[in-house]
């Protein structure tokens, strides 16, 4: 967990300023000026349309972040290797000894991709966190829908799938 250290503190600072949004007017009116006249008037000329082009975008960063941020190799072999352990523990799921093993062998491994997988979150999450309130301040003053539902169900379904679809695209574990 080492080098967790820096990507807890940037998280630690996302917060901080998602939740100092309304208490230090600077924060929210310096990220209005950004994205009002960008992505504002993007979503003002359509939101669906808007909506699903900033999304592309997200997930597009994310994406790329997660290729080139992280050390594919080796998540390719600890992804090769987490599979061989859950067959394994199909295969002894009667014997709670070898089962133990293997869950524990498992947790090393996840304890080992986790450092790897956030560190594309070092750079991202600040950005995306503002981003995320500026939106939610969007969608209260327009009162306006995406594609018929809330924008958060919306934002959630959409980043699921761009990531899914740039993912195999890309070529990212």
């Amino acid at each position: 967990m080492k080098g967790m250290k820096v990507v807890y503190i940037v998280m630690l600072l996302s917060f901080v300023l998602a939740a100092a949004w309304n208490g230090i007017p600077v924060i929210k009116t310096s990220v209005h000026a950004v994205l009002d006249p960008s992505f504002g008037k993007l979503m003002d000329y359509n939101v669906d349309i808007g909506f699903i082009l900033i999304m592309l975008l997200f997930s597009f960063i994310t994406t790329l972040g997660q290729k080139y941020l992280t050390d594919q190799s080796t998540l390719k072999t600890l992804k090769e290797e987490q599979k061989i352990i859950q067959q394994e523990m199909k295969l002894y799921r009667q014997d709670p000894k070898k089962t133990s093993e293997l869950t524990s062998r498992s947790f090393e491994l996840t304890m080992k991709t986790m450092p790897i997988t956030m560190r594309p979150a070092m750079y991202t999450l600040v950005p995306f966190i503002l981003f995320f309130r500026w939106f939610n301040d969007y969608f209260v003053a327009h009162k306006v829908q995406v594609f018929g539902m809330n924008w958060f169900w919306a934002y959630f379904i959409s980043v699921l799938v761009f990531n899914l679809i740039l993912k195999k695209v890309m070529k990212v574990e």
